[in-house]
């Protein structure tokens, strides 16, 4: 076998080619203006945030005012209504009157979006449709007691 030493003055092995490679530095440009692009595009494609613009109260319950339609999972959970939505929007509370008695309202933060509750001092049972109306969604949840 040959070892590395010269011989002759040539080494076994070839020299190192004194050029820079630029060829890793093109695939890096590439690679990083393809995901900028794409980043970009993504964003764009990207539908509006759902949020909760305004809350009305009315005589039977509220009115909660969405900019898009709403995906709503409701419940009615010993005595109280609860419904989930997945939405942005600021914490609020109030109360309400049903049959001149008080219901207590509030809408928190929760996991994955927006959380309202309705209780009172008797059981009460709630049910809820959304619309359009001028562009907007809107939210109605009735009250009853049970």
């Amino acid at each position: 076998m040959h070892g590395s030493e010269r011989k002759d003055g040539m080494h076994s092995t070839p020299e190192e080619d004194p050029r820079p490679k630029l060829w890793p530095r093109v695939l890096g440009s590439m690679a990083i203006v393809g995901f900028t692009v794409g980043m970009i595009i993504g964003r764009l494609q990207q539908p509006a945030p759902l949020e909760l613009e305004q809350i009305e109260e009315l005589p039977t319950g509220l009115a909660l005012w969405f900019n898009e339609e709403p995906k709503i999972q409701g419940d009615n959970v010993d005595g109280a209504v609860v419904l989930r939505f997945v939405a942005a929007g600021q914490p609020w509370n109030g109360q309400l009157r049903i049959d001149n008695k008080v219901a207590r309202w509030k809408l928190e933060r929760g996991e994955k979006g927006l959380v309202l509750t309705l209780l009172a001092a008797r059981p009460l049972h709630g049910d809820w449709r959304t619309a359009e109306v001028d562009g907007r969604w809107r939210l109605e949840v009735s009250l009853r007691e049970e």
